[in-house]
């Protein structure tokens, strides 16, 4: 195995980079020939934490792979993909920081995700969940399972933790489309935002 792990040396050559693995696709925006993709990271090589987040700047110069090694294009990632990454270890000072991408591979599709809008009833930290009414009716409550890869954004979009969320917040959680016959019914969350 080279230097790089999986990763082609001819794709990093020289350079002064930084690699994650099974990284959580957050965000993508678009604008003419440039793609800012978002990522989380909790396994890192050449980074100063393990865990983190950085917009990746994704141009004609990336190279991107599918799960079986061929070439796509940046229009083809989505949200909630899996991916492992190089990038530049130079990045803006901005939060999340940004970098150039030199190389990203799809690991894993993502979920197909639904949206629920609601509020914090309550909070379990020690079982690691959250319940949300979604309207008055208390038939409408859902657990929402919290993962290590769940992200927590507050009210102005920063990450944040479990124990900063308080009852009666309003929130939108992005979530698996699956939901258990319990009730209340469960389902994971992968993304929570603070919104009141």
């Amino acid at each position: 195995m080279d230097t790089f792990g999986n990763f082609p040396p001819s794709l990093t050559p020289n350079r002064d980079v930084i690699r994650v693995f099974s990284a959580l696709i957050e965000e993508i925006s678009r604008d003419r020939n440039t793609t800012l993709v978002t990522i989380s990271y909790n396994n890192c090589i050449g980074c100063a934490s393990q865990r983190g987040s950085v917009r990746l700047v994704v141009n004609q110069d990336t190279t991107i792979q599918d799960e079986r090694g061929r070439n796509i294009r940046a229009g083809e990632l989505q949200r909630g993909m899996r991916v492992d990454a190089v990038f530049s270890s130079v990045m803006t000072r901005s939060i999340p920081p940004q970098s150039q991408a030199f190389f990203i591979q799809v690991v894993r599709r993502g979920n197909q995700t639904e949206s629920t809008t609601g509020r914090i009833v309550e909070i379990n930290s020690r079982n690691n969940y959250i319940m949300v009414l979604r309207n008055q009716n208390p038939s409408s409550i859902v657990r929402f399972n919290i993962t290590p890869n769940t992200t927590i954004l507050d009210f102005f979009g920063r990450r944040t933790s479990l124990s900063s969320l308080r009852t009666g917040f309003r929130v939108r959680v992005e979530h698996a489309s699956f939901m258990t016959a319990s009730i209340p019914p469960q389902t994971t969350a992968f993304t929570v935002q603070v919104i009141r």
